[in-house]
């Protein structure tokens, strides 16, 4: 491996000076870039982007004082050395002033110049290892401020892993039951990468009907369709620079899968009703709590799709399968339900905590964040006891899915079906209340129910 040559970017209006001073630094293990007067000095800088700018002052248009002042706008840890034939304390000292690197006047030795640029090389060098440093310590301090709660090995597991695709342009896909907290990771993984400065958007594809998701993803042309009385920009386009997260994606339909493969592949977007794409730069995540291997056997999920979007994939483990973190989510629910009401936390008294910790959570994290938030309302001191919990969490009666005969090898759809009458029940037939627990979307469920013949009667 070759050793790193620091560019330099002379700027000079003599082209005896600059080919002098480009054999030298050449020869001394720099890479050179020159440019003939202060308006080529000033675009170079901004093509070339150099560790070091040695440039004349005294030159027609833009002098070296605006090369100094260009050069610390963009960047203002790129030394910039000026060099001039008419020296005066007066330029001498505006020029250190203005953050000058050095000042020198010809005519120099090339001893003397090389000293210079290779202190120069040495304190860029420095400093970009100093900010790089801070950037590292920054995010680790970041990683701890946001990191999901949780020490389970099978969380912890998808934690690193989190951490480690984070700083890659990777799409990633999360799959997991209703309420597992995919979108939590996902707003992780953005905070630790390049793109966190970036905006950070989701949507559920389960949410919106077909048109309209289609609009809201890719936009649509004035006049595409009754009502789009303007041009709208999609989100993928909105969410330029950053994460565009996609919940649900299984419940996309074909159609909408094949424009959003288009996106994968071809990094642009196809506005509703327009001929010429947009370029898209986000970086997507994508989550389903379905089996997407099954969605593929029949024909509901395409392939190509799925493996566009499975370049890395984590598994979310349900609550009940890390008991050990209920104590520590239910701290930190409670915390954050203090800080929003600017109240004292509440605790929990052991038989509450006993009660959280039997009970088998079949909505996961969000379930036991709702059942926490119903506890502290009832509570009217500091304790949440057992009788502040919804009675669903206190029964320990086992309740079955929707019969007692169990068939020997369901199929996908029958214990989708089966969760779905369950929660319904657990929930006294309260439909919003019910997609809350399962994670999805009212139009969603009403979806479900009316595939799976589902009549509860319940209210809304």
């Amino acid at each position: 491996m070759s050793p790193y040559k620091p560019s330099i970017l002379i700027i000079d209006d003599e082209s005896g000076i600059l080919d002098s001073l480009r054999i030298l630094m050449k020869k001394s293990g720099f890479a050179p870039e020159t440019a003939q007067g202060g308006k080529a000095g000033l675009e170079a800088m901004k093509a070339v982007e150099p560790d070091i700018v040695l440039t004349d002052v005294r030159m027609p248009q833009f002098t070296g004082i605006d090369i100094l002042e260009a050069a610390r706008e963009q960047d203002p840890e790129m030394p910039v050395i000026l060099m001039t034939a008419q020296a005066s304390l007066q330029t001498a000292i505006q020029a250190v002033n203005q953050g000058a690197f050095y000042y020198i006047q010809k005519p120099f030795s090339n001893d003397d110049m090389l000293a210079i640029c290779r202190r120069a090389a040495e304190y860029r060098a420095l400093r970009s290892e100093n900010k790089q440093l801070k950037q590292e310590i920054w995010k680790r301090e970041r990683s701890r401020s946001i990191e999901p709660l949780g020490k389970a090995k099978s969380f912890v597991d998808v934690l690193q892993l989190a951490r480690q695709v984070a700083p890659t342009e990777s799409t990633v896909l999360i799959l997991g039951e209703s309420g597992t907290g995919k979108e939590v990771v996902a707003r992780f993984i953005h905070e630790l990468s390049d793109r966190s400065k970036g905006p950070f958007y989701s949507i559920n594809c389960g949410a919106l009907p077909e048109s309209l998701l289609e609009s809201e993803l890719f936009g649509h042309i004035k006049g595409s369709f009754t009502g789009a009385v303007r041009d709208k920009q999609g989100m993928f386009t909105a969410a330029g620079g950053g994460t565009f997260f996609l919940d649900e994606i299984a419940e996309m339909t074909p159609s909408t899968q094949v424009k959003l493969l288009r996106v994968l592949q071809e990094r642009e977007a196809l506005p509703v009703g327009g001929t010429a794409p947009v370029p898209v730069d986000v970086r997507i995540i994508a989550a389903t709590n379905r089996d997407l291997d099954e969605e593929m056997r029949r024909g509901t999920f395409r392939s190509d799709l799925y493996y566009r979007l499975n370049v890395i994939s984590m598994q979310l483990p349900p609550l009940r399968s890390r008991r050990e973190d209920i104590p520590l989510l239910a701290e930190g629910f409670l915390k954050r339900l203090a800080a929003a009401r600017a109240q004292t936390p509440k605790r929990l008294d052991e038989s509450a905590l006993e009660a959280i910790m039997a009970y088998e959570w079949p909505g996961n994290v969000r379930e036991m964040e709702n059942a926490l938030e119903h506890a502290v309302l009832l509570s009217a001191n500091d304790t949440v006891t057992v009788e502040h919990l919804p009675e669903r969490v206190t029964s320990r009666k086992v309740q079955p899915l929707i019969t007692d005969h169990v068939p020997h090898n369901p199929t996908l759809e029958a214990i989708e079906r089966a969760y779905i009458h369950w929660v319904l029940q657990a929930e006294g037939g309260n439909k919003t209340r019910a997609a809350e627990v399962l994670g999805i979307d009212p139009s969603t469920l009403y979806r479900k129910l009316a595939r799976y013949d589902v009549d509860t009667g319940g209210p809304l």
